[in-house]
């Protein structure tokens, strides 16, 4: 004990202060030590935190956006099915106009133009219902997608932060061991990423092959009636305004895909350009697996058809045009 007072006394008053030195065992000291693993574990987990925030965020401006976007899109087709209205208050014929050419096609077997309010008010609150749900499940949908980004980043951030360099240079078993658990950690979630993509591709296959379909065939017949009623004014901003709206939605939801696969290439990047050849032996088999998972091409494939990705949208907005041509063609 003498020895340890003359030699290494301010090491005993530095491990007496984070409650580490073995000679002094009480019930204070077993209190300091859970609060100081507490501190440093929150540490850890609020960095985590922060990846899931920031991705968090992202999914509520994303949201944000395509609220305004969808109520900017809505109000244009509302303004435009009372448009014979106003242009009748502020612009009145001698003769009487005709209130009943509405933007969509609808048989109601009664008389439009005296239920003609009653028949807009059912169309526009149809409008409202149907792009609320389509509002409420794409955003849901964008926000998942966000959350596997948010679980891919956290997975290169714990391989950066096991395969730092200062850490591989001095390493005992300890240590070793330390690498090995963090890497574990990162593959597991990574793992969990990747099988909650394909469970979420899986229970909306249907749906999403149906909306493809939908969407190519919107626009079609959406930039059809743009050519076709170059005269007509609220019916040339009718058929622009759902070409718009269609392109924007082909091309978000593809645009978060493609974001989840930059991210999963980004994990693979990550561990090739650690230095993981500086690493022990069984550190260097764990990196070595993992690049070898990487030549594996990972996406959100819609039944073994259709990749969502940017090259996609481009692809279906081609395919549309390519239908509207053939089918502006056969008009004349």
């Amino acid at each position: 004990m003498i020895y340890i007072q003359t030699h290494f006394n301010l090491n005993r008053i530095l491990m007496l202060a984070v409650g580490l030195w073995p000679y002094q065992r009480s019930k204070f000291i077993e209190f300091q030590m859970i609060l100081f693993f507490g501190i440093l574990t929150s540490f850890v987990i609020f960095q985590v935190s922060a990846i899931i925030q920031r991705y968090g965020n992202n999914a509520k401006r994303f949201t944000f956006i395509i609220i305004l976007f969808a109520i900017c899109g809505v109000f244009t087709i509302s303004f435009l099915s009372i448009w014979p209205c106003i242009l009748g208050v502020i612009l009145p014929l001698k003769a009487s106009r005709s209130r009943s050419a509405m933007q969509v096609v609808t048989e109601y077997f009664i008389d439009q133009e005296k239920y003609f309010y009653l028949i807009l008010l059912h169309m526009n609150v149809t409008i409202y219902i149907g792009a609320t749900a389509v509002i409420a499940t794409g955003t849901m949908l964008m926000g998942y997608l966000k959350h596997i980004c948010g679980m891919f980043s956290i997975a290169r951030y714990r391989i950066e932060q096991a395969m730092k360099f200062d850490t591989l240079q001095n390493t005992g078993l300890e240590d070793e061991n330390v690498i090995y658990k963090k890497l574990i950690y990162a593959v597991d979630i990574h793992r969990k990423a990747i099988e909650f993509s394909e469970f979420l591709i899986s229970s909306f296959e249907g749906s999403l092959f149906l909306l493809i379909g939908v969407g190519v065939s919107c626009v079609t017949l959406s930039l059809y009636g743009v050519i076709s009623h170059k005269s007509d004014v609220a019916e040339l901003l009718f058929h622009f305004t759902g070409t718009t709206c269609t392109l924007v939605c082909i091309f978000v939801v593809n645009y978060a895909a493609q974001n989840v696969t930059d991210h999963n290439n980004d994990v693979f990047t990550t561990v090739y350009n650690v230095k993981w050849y500086m690493a022990p032996l069984n550190i260097q088999k764990m990196m070595l697996f993992l690049l070898q998972r990487g030549t594996k091409v990972f996406n959100l494939n819609i039944g073994g058809v259709f990749v969502a990705s940017l090259e996609s949208a481009a692809t279906l907005t081609s395919l549309s045009i390519s239908y509207f041509t053939v089918l502006y063609s056969t008009r004349k």
